[in-house]
């Protein structure tokens, strides 16, 4: 049996999240994101540029800049930043509903909504209750990936193990924790490492 589409869960996370930042102050919207050299603001915005791509305007925006991510995405947010943060929300919400994306697997963007709203809430201090189920899902695809961010390799020769739900992976020594934060670790997030332990835990965070 196929497994259950995830856009009702993107676009209910989508709007969960737009909840979350509507009070945020100007210097909230300036917090370091936990996603590199990203802004909480910056952050969204590559959001809403993720969410407005199809498959043809995806490849028209690489072509725009020979084919390399990172100065696509750097237009792309420098787009969907050009007015205040309250425009860029405001841009968000009319697209948090769109059910398209760059050429990929859809499991993808459910993984990019899941993660990159824990790098804008975490250093909030906002704390979100995700579906177990999806995080299970975006755990077992990251898992075998190691397309942009390398979990395949990051997590190899270890034993993720969840404490809060029914999932692990991979043989080794183990590490334990939440099944977000291991979700945040195995994308490279060194946030997720303080909430984990075990035998495999120094490992892990010298590949974070």
């Amino acid at each position: 049996m196929a497994a259950p589409s995830p856009w009702p869960t993107i676009h209910a996370e989508r709007s969960a999240l737009a909840d979350d930042l509507a009070s945020l102050t100007d210097e909230q919207w300036s917090t370091p994101s936990l996603c590199g050299q990203w802004s909480v603001w910056e952050t969204l915005g590559h959001m809403t540029a993720t969410a407005k791509m199809t498959r043809p305007r995806f490849l028209r925006k690489m072509a725009g800049t020979g084919f390399r991510f990172e100065p696509m995405f750097a237009k792309e947010i420098a787009r969907e930043t050009a007015g205040t943060p309250a425009d860029t929300l405001a841009e968000f919400r009319t697209v948090m509903g769109a059910s398209t994306g760059p050429p990929g697997p859809v499991d993808t963007w459910l993984g990019e909504t899941i993660v990159h709203a824990e790098d804008i809430r975490r250093p909030l201090g906002i704390t979100h209750e995700y579906p177990p189920d999806a995080l299970i899902r975006v755990a077992d695809f990251f898992k075998g990936s190691n397309l942009l961010i390398g979990t395949k390799t990051r997590i190899s020769g270890l034993t993720l193990r969840a404490e809060d739900a029914d999932w692990s992976t991979g043989t080794g020594p183990e590490v334990t924790g939440p099944m977000l934060s291991l979700v945040l670790a195995m994308t490279g997030r060194p946030a997720g490492l303080v909430d984990l332990s075990g035998d495999g835990l120094a490992t892990l965070t010298e590949r974070v």
